[in-house]
């Protein structure tokens, strides 16, 4: 996978993780953090920031080190991988932030579209 294609997937899994985690997690304390990881020798690839609870923190350290390690030249989405490299487990749990997320990012792109419509 490209340096760029890394950097995307790293900060997409960044903003599922976070949005989760700020619905699903409120009560939890949370740790702000600040990453800049290296890919395959390059430093510097990708700089995010989070602020997350010690759970949801641990499963984006997996992801992140999941990636690193991924073997693809061209990353296939990971449920359509025939050598997927998530623990069935791991796997099931980001199913299921990603899910969450992913309904949550499509409609805060609706809402923005129908107030950008309704202003202009």
């Amino acid at each position: 996978m490209t340096n760029e294609k890394f950097a995307y997937e790293v900060t997409t899994v960044t903003k599922f993780i976070q949005i989760y985690c700020t619905d699903k997690h409120k009560q939890l304390p949370k740790i702000k953090q600040e990453k800049t990881l290296t890919y395959e020798g390059v430093p510097d690839v990708v700089s995010v920031s989070y602020e997350l609870c010690k759970d949801c923190e641990d499963m984006l350290n997996y992801s992140f080190a999941r990636l690193c390690a991924c073997p693809h030249v061209q990353k296939p989405r990971c449920h359509t991988c025939p050598h997927p490299c998530y623990e069935l487990p791991m796997w099931k749990r980001m199913a299921k932030m990603m899910k969450y997320s992913g309904m949550k990012l499509g409609l805060n792109k609706i809402k923005r579209l129908f107030l950008r419509d309704k202003d202009g």
